[in-house]
């Protein structure tokens, strides 16, 4: 197809491998979103307050979530803390949980056995994979060593990724939300068994839009316009090392304006699906990428195919989206009567593909 001309895309309802739901009041408001981003399956993040990190909270957790929205499907995980056990490994499993989520600073030696259990049961091991930063005061102009800030965190903790998969190589890990050329190329440099997510944000932002909009910035944050035309290659060259993630993550307006500290995040859950067509059209417009590599069999598989095989599940709904160019707009603000939060998402007011349930 001619990508630049087409007016109007069917696709199978997308797998999102990467979405943040929250709880409480936020859950009421963005959970039903989901499916207005032409998404119908899900793996949600285990970062609640507390954390989620016993096998009852998940399964208390997706019960929330599926009486918010009951035509979502839900993969759940849980949170890696030094509470979790080969024990709580091979009971998550038993009921059904997906995976186990690890954080900065989370990947240790320690959980070795929590690993080799999890490679055993069949689980995925999803990285947010960033080092934590170098305190500022604690770093010498003079010190050997490199000192990490957002902008080189993501680089920093690939050694940690490669360690990980020769330690466990039938392991299934996922590098979530990655946002330089060299994590996918550390992707690429591994076997089978891992694959990354890339998101919707990451495809247009660079660190330019983020530095001056805080409704841009997330962890990890968008890098350089190289960085960002590669991740835009690998949707279209990934041949399924790479698919959708969103890391949709709302936050209160006035938590991203307002407060002493910026909260790290960007809501792209409304839109999800045509986010990423308007920022593969604006890559074929620079002649980053072909015209002729935006297919049909490469946008299935990105919104949903190749995540879906890596995860080992299936669309048992079967449904199909039409999306048509031009006819759908972000809105300003997302709200509803009765709920206190309100969340302002990425690309506030611009027209976008509207999406249609077939």
């Amino acid at each position: 197809m001619e990508f630049t001309k087409v007016q109007e895309i069917e696709l199978p309802a997308a797998f999102d491998a990467h979405v943040h739901l929250r709880d409480g009041e936020m859950s009421q408001l963005v959970t039903p979103t989901i499916r207005q981003g032409g998404v119908n399956q899900v793996y949600v993040m285990p970062n609640l307050v507390p954390p989620v990190t016993t096998v009852q909270q998940c399964l208390e957790y997706r019960d929330r979530l599926r009486a918010i929205e009951p035509n979502v499907d839900y993969l759940m995980s849980l949170y890696l803390h030094e509470s979790i056990t080969p024990e709580v490994i091979r009971e998550a499993k038993k009921a059904g949980i997906t995976g186990v989520k690890s954080y900065p600073a989370g990947v240790t030696t320690p959980f070795y056995p929590v690993f080799a259990e999890m490679e055993k049961q069949n689980m995925v091991l999803n990285l947010h994979g960033e080092v934590p930063s170098t305190p500022s005061h604690a770093h010498a102009s003079t010190s050997k060593d490199q000192a990490i800030t957002i902008l080189n965190a993501e680089p920093a903790f690939l050694p940690t990724l490669k360690s990980l998969h020769e330690k466990f190589p039938s392991l299934r890990i996922i590098l979530e939300h990655c946002s330089t050329a060299a994590a996918l190329a550390a992707v690429r440099a591994c076997g089978p068994a891992v694959a990354g997510t890339i998101t919707a944000h990451h495809l247009s932002l660079v660190i330019d839009d983020w530095a001056g909009d805080p409704f841009c910035f997330c962890k990890p944050v968008a890098k350089t316009p190289e960085d960002r035309d590669a991740l835009l290659q690998a949707v279209v060259r990934s041949e399924g090392r790479f698919f959708l993630g969103t890391d949709s993550a709302p936050h209160d307006q006035g938590k991203k304006r307002g407060e002493d500290k910026v909260a790290a995040g960007v809501f792209t859950q409304t839109n999800a699906v045509a986010y990423v067509l308007d920022a593969l059209e604006r890559g074929v417009v620079r002649g980053v990428i072909g015209e002729e590599e935006v297919s049909q069999k490469g946008l299935e598989g990105f919104f949903g195919g190749w995540g879906r095989a890596f995860y080992q599940v299936k669309d048992e709904r079967g449904e199909r989206v039409v999306l048509r160019r031009g006819k759908g707009k972000v809105v300003q603000v997302l709200e509803r009567e009765g709920v206190s939060v309100r969340v302002v998402p990425f690309r506030r007011g611009e027209t976008t593909w509207s999406v249609e349930w077939k």
